[in-house]
């Protein structure tokens, strides 16, 4: 069975609606759409696996202080961000289905402790693809990525965006 295309079909669009329509996968970081653009799109980026790998590969790819600017783009999870409203439509659907909406008083201090910690030692917000997931899993996660090196994370992190971004592009066709 072949995976079903994206629409509008990315290797048809332009430079400016490409962007326009997929410059979003990645958190305030449309330059990774722009590349994939530019380097060329062909019949296997139709999909959300060909275009996933694609940009993926970009980001992957990106010299660390690019990728640093990618991660520190992205929410905290359960942040005060997501508290005040103020998470893109993907990250507000994402940590909703994850049932970080539903975090009570004590697991919001927990991530919000957690948040800052993991800040403290690296230098960036942590970064979990958080579909599939729940918050017990997610708060263990903090404890043990807290123990990384902070190349190790930078990588675990870039690891997990790229996971994001497939889960939004698998989004789209289901949307």
């Amino acid at each position: 069975m072949t995976e079903p295309c994206l629409f509008p079909r990315p290797s048809t669009l332009d430079r400016d609606a490409f962007v326009s329509h997929y410059g979003d996968i990645y958190e305030h970081s449309p330059w990774i759409a722009e590349l994939a653009w530019e380097r060329g799109l062909d019949q296997a980026q139709d999909t959300p696996a060909g275009l996933a790998e694609v940009m993926g590969r970009i980001l992957t790819e990106a010299s660390a202080e690019r990728q640093l600017e990618v991660i520190r783009a992205h929410p905290d999870l359960a942040g005060k961000a997501a508290k005040q409203g103020e998470l893109t439509v993907d990250s507000t659907r994402e940590q909703a289905g994850a049932g970080l909406d539903q975090c009570s008083e004590e697991e919001f201090e927990r991530f919000h402790r957690y948040n800052e910690a993991y800040k403290a030692r690296f230098g960036f917000p942590f970064v979990m693809a958080v579909k599939g997931s729940d918050r017990h899993k997610i708060l263990a996660a903090f404890e043990t990525r807290l123990a990384h090196t902070p190349d190790e994370e930078r990588r675990t992190a870039i690891e997990q965006i790229n996971r994001i971004a497939r889960f939004r592009l698998d989004d789209r066709v289901a949307d």
